[in-house]
């Protein structure tokens, strides 16, 4: 599959999940990119702006099995990953999977449970295997979660250990929908007789890893490598964060970076590119000082700091 095929069938997939799902085309593109650089997807907005549905109806257009956690406070780990069940015919234990065993995994409401629970996603998302114990099991390919979280400002919420925050590749918000989107939605409660739209598949399984590969073949001109760590590298310099843009961190926005590129139908990554994606794959990462917290600055006006303190590369034509 080459990259004109490759953004085809993203295309496609995209305009079918809009059909039933109204949101922003930049939002689908992010969750989009996130799915093709193999990474993780982090949604945190108010109940009741479409985040569920969201995620359900991009493994339905990518026909991937799904699974949904409902995280809540009583959660445990094992009703995550997984436990050893006794068979008493066999006279021995076996292992019975859990919802984590699936290519598309919903975590609900991730921050409604607390830290350790949350953390039984750490290793399946960083490693894309799960450790019970003492066994190491595999998960399915492909793989990916869409955890969706209220504003930790919210009651009855965990915020997400800066660990975990990490190993999403990009955040994001759904946002409202305008005055024609809920226009639609009240239409279509209003005509009970009318079809609810849904959506249909699209792509299979062995498209999506074939889709999956092709960023790999996307060029990344020196100088553009350059100007993207050095992007990263300023938001450590900047005096109102505490912890800046990790290692881990620059991977992704270069990883993300070649998906935008290959969605859009190029073969290789411009400065637009970078720009585009940085928000959603940095704005999480970073750590504000306290005093940078008191002062009401916020993760994205550091991004934007830093994006405007390197200069921009010039692409030159050969």
């Amino acid at each position: 599959m080459n990259v004109a095929e490759a953004s085809n069938a993203c295309e496609a997939v995209l305009e079918e999940v809009q059909t039933a799902v109204i949101g922003e085309q930049q939002l689908f593109e992010t969750i989009m990119t996130a799915i093709v650089a193999q990474g993780h997807v982090l949604l945190e907005d108010v109940p009741g702006t479409g985040k569920t549905l969201t995620a359900q109806s991009i493994a339905t257009a990518l026909d991937l099995e799904f699974t949904r956690i409902q995280f809540t406070p009583d959660l445990l780990p094992a009703d995550i990953t997984g436990t050893h069940i006794y068979n008493e015919h066999e006279a021995s234990f076996e292992f019975e999977r859990g919802p984590v065993f699936a290519n598309v995994v919903l975590a609900d409401e991730i921050n409604r449970a607390p830290p350790k629970t949350q953390a039984a996603l750490l290793e399946a998302m960083g490693e894309k295997q799960v450790s019970v114990a003492g066994e190491t099991y595999d998960l399915p390919e492909p793989f990916f979660v869409i955890a969706t979280q209220n504003p930790v400002e919210q009651e009855g919420t965990f915020p997400l250990p800066e660990a975990q925050v990490d190993r999403f590749m990009v955040k994001t918000t759904i946002g409202y929908p305008n005055r024609g989107g809920e226009l639609t939605l009240i239409n279509r409660r209003a005509d009970r007789h009318a079809r609810t739209p849904t959506v249909s598949r699209v792509v299979d399984q062995e498209t999506v890893l074939d889709v999956q590969t092709v960023p790999e073949t996307v060029v990344v001109d020196p100088v553009i490598r350059e100007y993207l760590v050095d992007v990263c590298r300023a938001t450590r310099e900047d005096s109102r964060v505490e912890v800046g843009v990790s290692p881990r961190g620059v991977q992704r926005l270069f990883e993300a970076s070649r998906a935008r590129a290959m969605l859009l139908g190029r073969d290789y990554v411009a400065p637009e590119d970078i720009q585009a994606i940085a928000h959603p794959v940095l704005d999480h990462r970073l750590v504000l000082t306290t005093e940078a917290d008191v002062r009401g600055v916020d993760s994205s006006t550091v991004v934007d700091s830093a994006l405007n303190s390197v200069p921009v590369p010039s692409m030159v034509e050969e």
